[in-house]
């Protein structure tokens, strides 16, 4: 037995006691999740090298399948409406909610084929998860030069209908753990109109049931996820935009009052915000 033996021991002993304090428990559980995303991404990437050889969108299909297993290490249940709705082989533009950097779960037990993602540049930059996503033909846009992002989503549009491509856009920009939805960007909607596609919005229920960073509470729960109907965009100009992304807005936001339980069982407005990191 080394010195250190009994440390460990103490350890070992004591971290069933300190998991039972909540924030002990929070950042146990959020440390775990970004270890996870790590070792994953890891592993990951050496078999979207060995299958396919380098960057390429049907590497999503080998991402999902280790996604799709975070669920059980946090206990969470999907509950799906309208899935189908996503796998019709046709292009378009889907917009989501952003709440938190749990969605990723969300968003692999639903992502259709041959659909890529708009994310922010930094990501690029996070090691091993960056590079996984690269391989998986994520679109990396800087978003502080609105020129260098606009001629990215207008290369989007170009090969959108040409490689019958869906592409996922979350159009409020950043990350919102409130009880409403923030104004939308009009990045999505102008690359809808410019390629004539039709937008698909997916709306996820409120997680604050379980997890709520500001009292540092994560537990087990239900996350609902509802697909909307497709809404058309032929025949649509750039002056439709504004029409356009307020309807959106409008059922999404109803969408997610709707089916985020909590928030009608409070009645709120959605005009309390509660950050999610």
């Amino acid at each position: 037995m080394t010195c250190l033996d009994p440390w460990v021991l103490l350890l070992l002993l004591l971290l069933p006691v300190l998991l039972l304090n909540r924030t002990t428990n929070f950042y146990f559980k959020i440390c775990f999740y970004c270890v996870l995303c790590v070792v994953f991404s890891v592993v990951a990437c050496v078999v979207c090298f060995l299958r396919h050889g380098g960057r390429t969108v049907r590497n999503m299909s080998i991402i999902k399948r280790f996604v799709r297993i975070f669920k059980y290490f946090y206990g969470l249940q999907l509950e799906m409406k309208g899935a189908e709705k996503l796998h019709e082989d046709k292009p378009c533009v889907i917009i989501s909610n952003h709440q938190s950097i749990l969605d990723m779960m969300g968003l692999m037990e639903i992502l259709p084929r041959n659909c890529i993602q708009i994310a922010k540049r930094e990501l690029l930059y996070t090691g091993p998860v960056g590079l996984i996503m690269y391989l998986g033909g994520v679109i990396f846009i800087n978003r502080k030069r609105t020129s260098t992002a606009m001629s990215a989503m207008e290369e989007v549009g170009n090969i959108l209908v040409q490689k019958n491509l869906k592409v996922w856009i979350y159009p409020e920009g950043t990350r919102n753990g409130s009880y409403d939805l923030l104004p939308f960007k009009k990045g999505a909607f102008y690359l809808a109109v410019q390629a004539q596609v039709p937008i698909i919005p997916v709306v996820y229920s409120s997680f604050s049931s379980f997890y709520q960073p500001e009292k540092k509470i994560f537990t087990s729960g239900k996350i609902k996820v509802e697909v909307l109907d497709p809404i058309k965009t032929e025949g649509m100009t750039v002056d439709d935009i504004p029409k356009l992304l307020e309807t959106c807005h409008s059922l999404m936001r109803e969408t997610f009052f709707r089916i985020s339980d909590k928030l009608n069982e409070k009645g709120t407005n959605g005009s309390t915000s509660q950050p999610v990191q």
